[in-house]
């Protein structure tokens, strides 16, 4: 059982509100409104969960400044209604963030009963693991 403090909890509410709005913001036709609500959210969340300091130094870090200023050029979009620009651009944001988590994704989605053989299917691996740059050791 994880054990969170109150401020962690509403951290992992928030962040999870913000990638359900964020997805419903896709759903409906890249509404702007939805997704705008959804990037504060998630960007609350994040903050209260993992706290300022942590947030502001990995949003930071020389090696991430590119996926910052990209995610935080894809907000602006959505607040200025051009919603699927905005959109293009944070998830070009969101890649350089977090790319780097995303092999450990695919290898946890792959041991899935029902995702897992997509993932694995001939034709599909090979894309998924050039994007989440998933080392496959030839066999």
């Amino acid at each position: 059982m994880l054990w969170l403090s109150e401020q962690q909890k509403f951290g992992a509410f928030f962040t999870a509100a913000g990638v359900v709005l964020f997805t419903l913001g896709v759903m409906f036709f890249f509404d702007s409104g939805l997704l705008a609500m959804g990037n504060v959210s998630f960007l609350i969340g994040v903050t209260l969960l993992i706290g300022p300091q942590k947030a502001l130094g990995y949003f930071m870090r020389p090696t991430k400044i590119r996926g910052t200023i990209c995610f935080a050029i894809g907000i602006f979009m959505i607040f200025m209604k051009h919603a699927f620009i905005g959109f293009a651009i944070e998830c070009f944001g969101i890649l350089f963030l977090f790319g780097d988590v995303l092999n450990i994704i695919v290898t946890f989605l792959r041991s899935m009963p029902v995702i897992g053989p997509i993932l694995s299917h001939p034709s599909v691996a090979p894309f998924i693991d050039k994007i989440a740059n998933v080392n496959v050791l030839p066999v």
